[in-house]
């Protein structure tokens, strides 16, 4: 071994005693595998790990230094987007007027903890598909157990939060946007739409018969038609799209929206400043509202205003009650603006579930706590039954009789394992949220967006506004 000078040995300690207090940190010591080559790059230097520096060609030369530069920025991307930090992009108006499309975040990981990563074999900056190849950026093998190790604080009620859609388990490559359980749905939903079944005549066991044929049926017709629905393919939790939302219901809370107002545990709460609702608006014949009004005072985009035709006298806005006190104060031009009534769709979470509820009134229902025993019956079970299966991964099954089998015993009770969050978009009426898909399950948070690093308004050019300058390093509330 050849003698190391006293900064290569300075340099090999606290290099070890670095990686020694992050393998603490996230409590697996397999990675003490890793000391040797430590020792060995800094102090014994047996590898020749940099053979490449004394090549006498100089494209070897070259090209090695351009494959040790990519390979050190992967890793250390890796190491970073999996444990501290990751950029997160808007894109849709779901959260707006809070956060913007087009807004880019930075979203801290240890805000809530790390999570070990599902698939470690995988490629950062990707979340599940390499662009130009359009192949999987991930190996399925090996497949880690959900564990998050200690971070700064938990998921608190009204944290704007980062996370894996539930939903996106299973994906129809055709159509990513929407998730596959309400496609399996409508499609067997419309296979048997002339038979007009009255669900209200039902009882719980034959509506979830009814449901169940859906399903089925609607699962054959995806996957018999790639050339519509795409490829159907699983993805593993960590490799799900990411979503952002606000928690507006913590695990344990029983969460009802009465007339647009969310309560938790019979509490009414507060909303935040930039929630907004669909609103008819009727102005006086003649009068048009312009883009500046629309567009620079009432802070609209280009997708609020689809539903606005100029010249027309009664369209359709969403508004915070700051645009809405705007808008009423032109008495020029403005008749009225009317809060819109949603109808029931049914729709709603869970699609197996023949309820009344609308985005406008919803629930109650309540969320699972870790540790927490819930009571089964034919009424519930709908709303419990994707954190039992999919997200535990138990068996369910109800028998002729209505009797519940989980894991093949018979039971009317199930201790959940999992916290779970309800999360909702603040543009009420324009969000793919827990009021379609359910609950989010604790091993599905990613991270707290921290701030906005750049925000691009996609409505205007380069030269005309495209970068929002006054959202730069803003802080996300």
């Amino acid at each position: 071994m050849r003698k190391a000078t006293r900064s290569q040995w300075i340099k090999c300690t606290v290099v070890t005693l670095l990686y020694l207090a992050f393998l603490v940190w996230v409590g697996s010591w397999m990675g003490l595998v890793v000391l040797p080559f430590i020792f060995d790059a800094y102090i014994s230097k047996r590898i020749p790990w940099n053979w490449w520096r004394t090549s006498p060609h100089k494209w070897v030369r070259t090209l090695m230094s351009w494959v040790d530069a990519i390979v050190f920025a992967l890793v250390a991307a890796y190491f970073v987007f999996a444990f501290f930090f990751q950029n997160y992009q808007i894109p849709s108006s779901s959260l707006e007027k809070s956060l913007l499309v087009g807004d880019y975040l930075c979203v801290s990981k240890l805000s809530y903890g790390p999570r070990i990563p599902n698939t470690p074999l995988s490629m950062p900056l990707a979340q599940h598909t390499l662009p130009v190849l359009n192949t999987k950026s991930y190996i399925e093998w090996p497949q880690w157990k959900y564990r998050r190790v200690p971070g700064l604080g938990q998921v608190q009620p009204g944290d704007i939060v980062v996370f894996n859609f539930p939903a996106g388990d299973t994906v129809a490559l055709a159509n990513q946007a929407e998730d596959i359980y309400a496609q399996i749905y409508r499609a067997g939903q419309a296979l048997f739409a002339r038979r007009a079944i009255n669900m209200d005549s039902l009882s719980r066991l034959q509506q979830r018969m009814v449901y169940d044929i859906y399903y089925a049926e609607g699962s054959k017709i995806l996957r018999s038609h790639p050339e519509v629905y795409g490829r159907v393919v699983y993805r593993p939790v960590d490799r799900r799209e990411n979503y952002v939302k606000r928690c507006v219901g913590m695990p344990g809370d029983t969460l009802q929206i009465i007339d647009r107002t969310i309560y938790r545990n019979g509490v009414a709460q507060q909303n935040p400043e930039g929630v907004q609702f669909l609103y008819e608006v009727q102005v006086k014949a003649g009068q048009v509202l312009s883009d500046e009004f629309l567009y620079d005072t009432l802070g609209l985009s280009r997708e609020d205003t689809q539903r606005y035709t100029p010249g027309s006298t009664e369209f359709l806005l969403p508004l915070t009650a700051k645009a809405l006190a705007t808008l009423l104060a032109r008495k020029d031009a403005i008749v009225s603006a009317v809060p819109v009534s949603m109808p029931v769709t049914h729709d709603m979470y869970p699609k197996n579930l023949y309820t009344n509820w609308t985005v406008d009134n919803y629930g109650p229902i309540w969320i699972p706590r870790k540790g927490a025993t819930v009571s089964l019956t034919l009424e519930n079970l709908p709303v419990y039954e994707r954190c039992i299966v999919a997200y535990e991964k138990n068996t369910l099954r109800v028998a002729g009789d209505g009797t519940i089998f989980i894991n093949g015993q018979a039971t009317d009770r199930y201790t959940c394992s999992m916290d779970y969050y309800w999360m909702m978009g603040d543009n009420r009426h324009n969000s793919a949220d827990s009021r379609f898909w359910g609950f989010v399950p604790e091993d599905h948070v990613v991270g707290k967006p921290l701030f906005v690093w750049l925000s691009l308004d996609k409505d205007r050019g380069w030269l005309s506004g495209k970068i929002r300058w006054g959202r730069l390093f803003t802080g996300v509330k």
